[in-house]
């Protein structure tokens, strides 16, 4: 476990540079069977919920600043609800209404609310402007981003009409399960982490990581959406 601590701060940006390449897309195998599959299939689709977010470190990455300075089981579970209502809402209505967003931008805006929890971290908004921001409304109008970021990677697919409702609340519920998993190992690893002497100055190290990746995802996302059109 120590040497896990010692490395966190490395593995954080690790992670940071993997939200750039990897983001939340869908595997090819993931892909085929979606595209084929017809019917209620509730178990395949809470697998692929599950895995889809566990791999989706742009939405890891703004979690781990959500919690990275939240110590009370009580507040950590009121942001991590608040976050979940938000993607659950978005991303249930933008698949079942087939409202469309141009997914750059919206991965875009999930990169810049890394940004804005790193800075939240670091206590940027109380000297930029002698004012914080209230951080759970903050958490649940990112968390309807994060859910359209959902949203537009299954509707890449031609999603069969019999079964959808089902499937989607299914993969909604997978999101949850591999969102409480992912969790529950950053939470060891971080409490872990707290009560070693290195922990605060580790800690501005890790947020300066989790901003630069932010803003790496921004640009990345913003550049894609210039060059397709």
């Amino acid at each position: 476990m120590k040497t896990i601590l010692r490395l966190f701060p490395g593995i954080i940006i690790l992670l940071s540079a993997s939200a750039i390449v990897c983001a939340h897309g869908v595997s090819g195998t993931d892909a085929e069977f979606i595209e084929k599959s017809t019917g209620i299939q509730l178990i395949p689709f809470i697998y692929l919920g599950a895995k889809h977010m566990v791999t989706g470190y742009d939405h890891l990455l703004f979690l781990l600043g959500v919690i990275f300075f939240l110590y009370r089981i009580k507040d950590i579970g009121v942001y991590v609800t608040l976050f979940a209502i938000g993607h659950s809402v978005t991303l249930l209505y933008g698949v079942l209404s087939d409202i469309h967003v141009n997914a750059y931008i919206v991965d875009a805006i999930i990169g810049l609310s890394v940004v804005y929890k790193a800075l939240d971290n670091l206590g940027a908004y109380k000297r930029w402007f002698s004012h914080q921001p209230n951080a759970k409304f903050a958490v649940l109008i990112f968390g309807f981003f994060h859910g359209f970021g959902l949203a537009t990677k299954l509707q890449d697919f031609t999603l069969s009409e019999e079964g959808l409702v089902a499937n989607i609340i299914a993969f909604n519920i997978g999101v949850e399960i591999g969102q409480l998993l992912a969790l529950t190992f950053i939470l060891i690893v971080i409490d872990y982490w707290r009560k070693t002497e290195s922990f605060i100055h580790q800690a501005y190290a890790a947020n300066v990581a989790l901003m630069t990746s932010g803003f790496l995802l921004f640009g990345y996302q913003l550049s894609g959406f210039i060059i397709n059109q």
